[in-house]
């Protein structure tokens, strides 16, 4: 008589079925948001703790649902980022969500973090901008520390405020280049900002040492992309995926070897594509672009990084050896530590090649 069951685990190995766990590939996570890596029962437990109301959208009905392409869906996603900031009040509760963040890194084969943040939303409660950078880089050191995860720290801009806060955010963040600031960003709502505006802060911060590391793409199309190519001589760009409706566009990305930090998830949640399937991985991949692969803000989309490579296994038929490859990419794109890389590209031949 035939056995009908399922086949275990066992069985599948031995068929040849089973891929390798995209959560063991050894990688670089290059957009994370600091507020947005918060662990949701973390914000749920902080939020009692501190006496702070969460709406239904982020607690009963987590991960909300979001559509942001317009300007209404965008102040809803704002509106529900401030709120989880809001519940960050104590310099042990910045620790805490650097400690976990790293631990969650740790669980995910993230060997390189670049966690991007706006001192600006924190400064009124921890004393300042300086205090403020300075506590979130001495906490990024001992997470590191503890969970073995390289930390390095993007300081951002808000497109909404004026270009002399960025100008000010630039100097503060090269002081501290050398010292655990690896970049400097340019967030929010694109639609609100233009890049060009921007262009002294980011020179600034050019002259430091710092990456470019500007949103572009999301929101609006390849001109948004271009501007930061062009003007803020970006070195990677924050999704960058509107860059595959302009050609020429794209062909200038792969020739100056500008990275795309792709976020499927994200995409999906914020409208910018209808399904992850939508998101045109595939398309910028075969183009020629490097491509570094990001969960953004996990707490409000509710995945993870090892998420975002099972998307693309799963929706753009990406096999184990392009996976590989994007986990390169997104290491060589960063800032780690020459040591750190080569720990984990060795580590992404290690992956494909056990069974």
């Amino acid at each position: 008589m035939e056995d009908s069951r399922p086949p275990d685990r066992g069985e599948r190995a031995a068929r040849g079925s089973v891929r390798p766990d995209v959560a063991l590939l050894p990688k670089a996570h290059l957009h994370l948001h600091f507020t947005g890596s918060m662990r949701h029962a973390t914000l749920v437990e902080l939020a009692a703790t501190h006496g702070v109301h969460l709406p239904d959208a982020l607690v009963e009905d987590w991960p909300p649902r979001l559509h942001a392409t317009d300007e209404r869906g965008w102040f809803r996603f704002q509106r529900l980022y401030d709120i989880a900031r809001s519940v960050l009040q104590t310099p042990d509760d910045l620790r805490r969500l650097l400690r976990e963040t790293a631990e969650d890194e740790a669980a995910e084969g993230s060997g390189w973090l670049e966690i991007q943040v706006d001192p600006s939303g924190y400064a009124a409660k921890f004393g300042g901008l300086t205090p403020t950078v300075e506590l979130v880089l001495d906490a990024a050191r001992d997470a590191g520390a503890a969970t073995g995860v390289g930390i390095g720290v993007v300081i951002a801009a808000n497109r909404t405020r004026h270009p002399l806060d960025a100008k000010t955010l630039a100097r503060l963040a090269v002081r501290y280049a050398g010292d655990g600031v690896v970049g400097f960003g340019l967030s929010n709502d694109e639609r609100r900002g233009r890049a060009y505006d921007f262009e002294g802060a980011f020179r600034i911060a050019a002259r430091g040492g710092l990456l470019s590391v500007p949103h572009g793409g999301e929101l609006l199309g390849p001109g948004s992309v271009r501007e930061c190519v062009e003007t803020l001589r970006a070195d990677r760009i924050g999704h960058g995926v509107r860059a595959v409706e302009d050609p020429g566009l794209l062909d200038r990305i792969v020739d100056r070897d500008v990275a795309l930090e792709v976020c499927p998830a994200s995409n999906v949640g914020l409208g910018v594509a209808e399904t992850a399937a939508d998101v045109p991985v595939r398309r910028l991949f075969e183009a020629g672009a490097t491509i570094a692969l990001g969960a953004d803000d996990p707490l409000l989309f509710g995945a993870r990084l090892a998420r975002q490579y099972e998307l693309v296994r799963g929706e753009h038929g990406f096999s184990d050896a392009e996976l590989a490859e994007l986990a390169r990419q997104s290491i060589r794109a960063s800032a780690a530590p020459d040591d750190i890389r080569r720990r984990l590209l060795s580590g992404v031949d290690a992956w494909l090649t056990t069974p």
